[in-house]
């Protein structure tokens, strides 16, 4: 017959259940306390990234609010603009050296943040779209008028039409060009807003 245990072997199961216990939660608190303080670190972390880094993560706000307009290409000038406007009750002044600075240090993170250049414009690039030789020439002509139309890029780039809607189409699928159908004259408008101020959109007529 099994011998059942008696009241000391008892009394020791139940010391070793409670130290067993008290270890459970020990470890525990040991690992809400690290947590605590790994999440403190981060915190601070990011926080003095964002004091370092204040111009670089107001471009990317910027740039990301304004990508469903412009496709993700947006004029340097205008990107500066809206940054002054962001930072109106701080003393800081903002220049494009300031900006440009800031943009290289956003491209050593990997982020795909690019300076290109269109003509005599520059424009910041926060999407990984590559721009072809013809793409930049319809960007650099846009900048006259804010927008071409298809006779215009053939006649002024000596193109044939099917060069010319491949490359407008690419910027259309792109959401680099909008469509304006609305001229007395029949003739499509390709605007592009990152080389024209919106407020000029459909004015022409």
């Amino acid at each position: 017959m099994r011998r059942r245990p008696g009241i000391g072997g008892l009394q020791t199961a139940a010391a070793a259940r409670d130290q067993y216990r008290l270890l459970g939660e020990n470890v525990a608190k040991l690992r809400t306390d690290l947590m605590k303080e790994q999440l403190a670190t981060f915190r601070s972390q990011l926080e003095e990234f964002a004091r370092k880094h204040k111009t670089g993560v107001q471009i990317v706000e910027i740039c990301l609010s304004t990508r469903p307009l412009n496709g993700g290409l947006i004029d340097l000038q205008e990107l500066c603009k809206l940054l002054r406007q962001k930072r109106k009750h701080d003393r800081e002044a903002v220049s494009e050296d300031d900006c440009l600075r800031a943009i290289s240090k956003l491209k050593t993170l990997g982020s795909g943040f690019e300076v290109i250049s269109a003509g005599k414009k520059k424009l910041v690039r926060s999407v990984p779209t590559e721009l072809k030789k013809d793409h930049n020439e319809i960007l650099e002509l846009a900048q006259a008028q804010g927008y071409v139309t298809v006779d215009e890029v053939e006649r002024r780039l000596s193109w044939t039409h099917g060069r010319a809607i491949d490359a407008l189409d690419t910027l259309l699928d792109e959401g680099l060009a909008m469509i304006d159908d609305g001229h007395s004259d029949g003739k499509r408008r390709y605007w592009f807003p990152c080389v024209s101020s919106i407020s000029s959109f459909g004015a022409d007529s």
